[in-house]
């Protein structure tokens, strides 16, 4: 299926360092710095600059903060990979990221472990300050089979002579995003690149932040935290998604905070919101109104 570019480019991100939990967190910011913030959160083994298309869209509107979670991106690899790889942590590290950039409210986008880390602080670190959460294919459990196919890729990223090669297999790996041009599967590779000792190339990310399935077999059982969520949810689904199975996303829209539910045709996990119809759907979801602000306030 053809598809035309989302938006013109017309806005340039900034580059931050950020010190939170104690760790460096890199950011990528789009809009102005008093607009309305959205904190943007990518899956486990990519980086903030997914979003590029989706921040580029928005940022007439809304402040746009595309954290990497820490062992990925430009974000320093964790010292405690163990106690650091996991929805707890990130969690924390959202938080601390909120008070640093003096977030008092904010709205969240977040693609698979980025939809989670956005759930589970929604429920804790960050409760009563997320006023509206765009949770992208995942949900509070995982089909096993799913997760065996993404540690089959992320657990040990190959190493390549060059970064055309390692476009290539990211195009294979993220084949179930959906569509993007060949210019957005050309910045994933270039923002997914790290050279090795030998020269070589492979994937940007920490091998051990894969180990949060195997030493936090449970890390993802989060149904308790998504019943007492009470801020209106928008869940998006590939129509083909092997992570978010159908009867987890009803199961979303009938209990907790009752999500609103979008399918979307021609991808599966996880929808690259870098096209029209996924990026108008969040555009329409963060431009309802606060309601917890606005009954507050009288």
């Amino acid at each position: 299926m053809a598809h035309a570019p989302a938006t013109a480019a017309r806005h340039t991100p900034t580059s931050h360092y950020l010190r939170c939990e104690g760790r460096e967190l890199h950011v990528t910011e789009w809009g102005r710095a008093d607009a309305p913030p959205v904190i943007m959160w990518h899956g486990l083994a990519r980086t903030g600059r997914d979003f590029d298309e989706l921040a580029q869209a928005l940022a007439d509107d809304y402040r746009i903060i595309c954290p990497d979670t820490i062992g990925r991106g430009l974000s320093q690899w964790s010292p405690d990979p163990v106690a650091e790889y996991r929805l707890d942590f990130y969690a924390r590290l959202a938080r601390a990221l909120a008070d640093s950039l003096s977030l008092a409210r904010l709205r969240w986008v977040g693609t698979s472990m980025g939809g989670a880390t956005g759930m589970h602080a929604a429920a804790t670190t960050l409760r009563d300050r997320i006023s509206h959460l765009v949770v992208n294919d995942i949900g509070p459990e995982l089909p096993q089979p799913a997760i065996d196919r993404i540690l089959a890729y992320a657990g040990n990223p190959p190493a390549f002579d060059t970064v055309t090669e390692l476009e290539a297999w990211l195009r294979v790996a993220y084949k179930p995003y959906g569509w993007q041009s060949d210019a957005q599967w050309r910045r994933m590779a270039e923002t997914s690149v790290r050279r090795l000792p030998d020269g070589r190339v492979t994937a940007h990310y920490d091998p051990a932040i894969v180990g949060q399935f195997s030493h936090h077999p449970g890390d993802y059982d989060r149904w308790t935290g998504y019943d007492s969520l009470r801020m209106p949810v928008l869940l998006l689904r590939g129509a083909d998604s092997d992570l978010l199975l159908p009867d987890v996303a009803h199961a979303m829209t009938q209990r907790g905070p009752c999500a609103k539910r979008i399918d979307f045709p021609d991808c599966g996990h996880a929808p690259a919101l870098n096209v029209a119809p996924q990026i108008d759907a969040v555009r329409q979801f963060l431009a309802t109104p606060d309601l917890t602000a606005t009954a507050r306030a009288h």
